[in-house]
């Protein structure tokens, strides 16, 4: 596979490199990325019927990151983060449809130029229609588009093949097959599912494991009183809880006992399909640990986006609603917590975190130009200087019109969700204002409480701070006249 030229700053480090790992032999990396993946659906966060005790491993034995998150809500975009550690106006995969940059950096790409030998297994869908293989990978095994949970075609180095069998297990065996091959060298996989993206299809032998099991809707599916019209008007659409997307047709709020039933069986099948996950971690961790290097590994489990169960009447993600935007998120790495003792980080991390942190476990060259930071300092007792708020944006993508264009804040404590219409019009109607310690599930929006108008502006202020820190401007992210007007000379420090 071709070798990209090294940049020159980059290569100032590498005789230093060099000579530290003479000592200590590199640690090896491997990122397991889900698809659609809610952060609570996970035992080790509480889940009332979901028992995973292998990703639960990772999490007791490393450390939990309880609020993960993504900055935009779509699996390209999200990916594309987690690769190059920039928001998606950056890295420009703002939809599904678009390629990772083949000029762009990513860590995988900066630890093969280090001598790692890199691997990509599973589900990329970074350019629709192509599954040939990348740059940045040594080895190369995925497909065109989402994949199919039964007997998939896999581009494997350039040749397609169908394989046999169910998408989770047979993913689990290339990436194993990989493992035993590389356990002498540093090695970098990533590795992607496909689960639990609907439709929802799990295994034969998890297939009626919930059946039992009665799912209601949340609280949220039908208080929409005070939100945004679209919300109301996404109900019946293809991302809407009465669309077509699931099958479930009903037009009109419906709490009949065949609509729960209707809703129950969505989950179940959700739920099904993350079991496979679980077993495919618990495999995998038992490779690592027969081969010897388990405590050499740096294991990350995370989710590409969120997903809205029925929360405010919708499916899908895309929203800066708590369930759209939350990830879940566990490593292990002896190195990150001495003496495997757990660890609950409560600090919000995003996506990109993701590879400074790994570069920086890995003892690599810090990436340039990029906006998220490393977690090791934050993980290891050090918060200075960590994030207090963040920005998220998602971009209207005209094959999905159900959904506006978001630019939101959240902080620990609120959360501000703007909707521009990139006309310069003004309308607080199409904005959100909700306080979490207090309404967790976002019921009621204060977006028009006169109690909170001088939150309202800091929020408003602290958001256009941080697109202006992004890097944005203003024709390349519209914002209404709404805050332009508040913040006519805000100067960034």
């Amino acid at each position: 596979m071709t070798r990209y030229i090294v940049p020159a700053l980059f290569l100032l480090f590498l005789p230093t490199m060099a000579s530290a790992q003479e000592a200590k032999k590199k640690p090896n990396v491997i990122v397991i990325v889900t698809d659609d993946q809610r952060w609570n659906a996970m035992s080790i966060a509480g889940h009332p019927y979901l028992k995973t005790p292998n990703i639960d491993r990772l999490g007791k034995e490393g450390v939990w990151f309880k609020n993960a998150f993504c900055t935009t809500s779509l699996c390209s975009p999200s990916r594309a983060s987690i690769l190059s550690g920039q928001y998606a106006h950056k890295h420009g995969v703002v939809n599904n449809f678009t390629e990772y940059p083949v000029k762009l950096d990513s860590f995988p790409r900066l630890l093969q130029m280090l001598g790692y030998f890199t691997g990509y297994i599973g589900k990329w869908h970074m350019g629709e229609d192509n599954d040939n293989p990348r740059p940045g990978f040594d080895h190369w095994i995925s497909h065109k588009g989402q994949g199919k949970y039964f007997d998939n075609e896999f581009n494997i180095n350039g040749k397609r093949e169908t394989k046999k069998g169910y998408y989770t297990h047979v993913v689990t065996e290339m990436a194993i097959d990989f493992i035993k091959k590389k356990k002498n060298d540093p090695f970098v996989l990533v590795m992607g599912h496909k689960a639990p993206h609907s439709f929802y299809v799990p295994e034969p032998k998890y297939a009626h494991t919930f059946d039992k099991v009665k799912i209601p809707y949340p609280k949220s599916a039908f208080q929409l009183e005070g939100k945004p019209a679209w919300i109301k008007e996404r109900q019946t659409t293809w991302h809407g809880i009465y669309g077509p997307l699931f099958d479930y047709r009903k037009k009109f709020p419906d709490t009949r006992p065949e609509a729960v039933e209707d809703f129950s069986n969505m989950v179940r099948g959700y739920m099904g399909t993350i079991l496979s996950v679980d077993d495919s971690v618990g495999q995998l961790l038992a490779t690592l640990e027969a081969l010897g290097i388990l405590d050499d590994t740096i294991i990350i489990f995370v989710g590409d986006n969120g997903l809205l169960e029925g929360e405010h009447g919708m499916v899908d993600k895309r929203t800066m609603h708590e369930p759209s935007i939350r990830v879940p998120m566990v490593v292990r790495f002896p190195g990150l917590t001495p003496k495997n003792e757990p660890k609950i980080v409560d600090k919000m991390v995003l996506h990109v975190d993701m590879a400074p942190s790994i570069l920086d476990l890995c003892g690599a060259p810090a990436m340039k130009d990029i906006h998220g930071q490393s977690w090791k300092k934050l993980v290891q007792g050090d918060a200075k200087g960590w994030r207090k708020s963040w920005f998220y944006e998602y971009t209207y993508e005209k094959q999905f019109p159900y959904t506006p264009n978001i630019r939101g804040v959240r902080t620990d404590e609120w959360a501000y969700m703007h909707y521009p219409h990139g006309d310069g019009k003004a309308d607080r109607h199409m904005a959100e204002l909700y306080h979490l310690p207090t309404d967790p599930d976002q019921l009621k929006n204060l977006i028009d409480d006169p109690k909170h108008a001088a939150k309202l502006t800091e929020l408003r202020q602290e958001l256009r701070r941080l697109i202006l820190a992004a890097g944005l401007t203003e024709d390349r992210m519209p914002l209404d006249e709404g805050i332009k007007q508040t913040l006519p000379d805000l100067k960034i420090r």
